[in-house]
Order: C-alpha cells, then sequence, then structure tokens
C-alpha cells in the first residue's frame, strides 16, 4: 500500500489550496478516507472524512466551514479543499483510510505517506 500527497505549499492567510492523495495497492472504494495533519512539535490529528461513496462527509471543528474533502473512486483519489486558510492550519497533511469512533476518526492502516506540507504566512 502506498498513499502519496501533494498539493501543499506556502500561502497568505486567507488563500486556498487543494491537496491530493494518490493511493495504490488499496482500493479506496472499500473504505472511508480522511485526511490528518501534524503541527509543529503536536501529534497528527484528524481533519476531515468522507464516506466510501463521497455522500457523507465529517470535520473537525477547527475547519469546518473552510475545508472540503471529496473523492474519486475511479482515480483511487482523495481530495482537501482548503479555504480561508489561517496561521494555525500550518502542518504536514497526510491522507489515510479511517473508521470513526465516538469522539472522531481514526487511520486504518499502519502505512503513512510522506504528507505535504502546507504553510500559511504573510
Amino acid at each position: 500500500v502506498q498513499l502519496v500527497e501533494s498539493g501543499g505549499d506556502l500561502v497568505q492567510p486567507g488563500g486556498s489550496l487543494r491537496l491530493s492523495c494518490a493511493a495504490s495497492g488499496l482500493t479506496i472504494s472499500n473504505y472511508a478516507m480522511g485526511w490528518f495533519r501534524q503541527l509543529p512539535g503536536k501529534e497528527r490529528e484528524w481533519v476531515a472524512a468522507v464516506g466510501w461513496n463521497g455522500g457523507s462527509t465529517r470535520y473537525a471543528d477547527s475547519v469546518k466551514g473552510r475545508f472540503a474533502i471529496s473523492r474519486d473512486n475511479a482515480k483511487n483519489m482523495v481530495y482537501l479543499g482548503m479555504n480561508s486558510l489561517k496561521p494555525e492550519d500550518t502542518a504536514v497533511y497526510f491522507c489515510n483510510a479511517v473508521v470513526g469512533t465516538p469522539t472522531t476518526w481514526v487511520n486504518v492502516l499502519d502505512t503513512w505517506g510522506q504528507g505535504t506540507r502546507v504553510t500559511v504566512s504573510s
């Protein structure tokens, strides 16, 4: 299994980005998929999740209303649209298959990609 994230960049506050995640060795249509991020000096945290057919989405409170997760099962791709970016969104972003718990979403796969770095700064 390989997960390859891309699309990160340096962007000014208020800007937008679209992250992509390409999965290989894994049929993502069998899974809910999600995005996580790791802020400097912090543990990785869940950001967004999308159901197997894209029909349902969930977001962490910190990104709700600003980020949008989507998927293309035919291409085995997952995306994260990011708007109104804030300096506190600065992090390395990762994708993974996910499963819901009573309080959050957690990764299904032990494998992680290298992530893609998002820096929000003026």
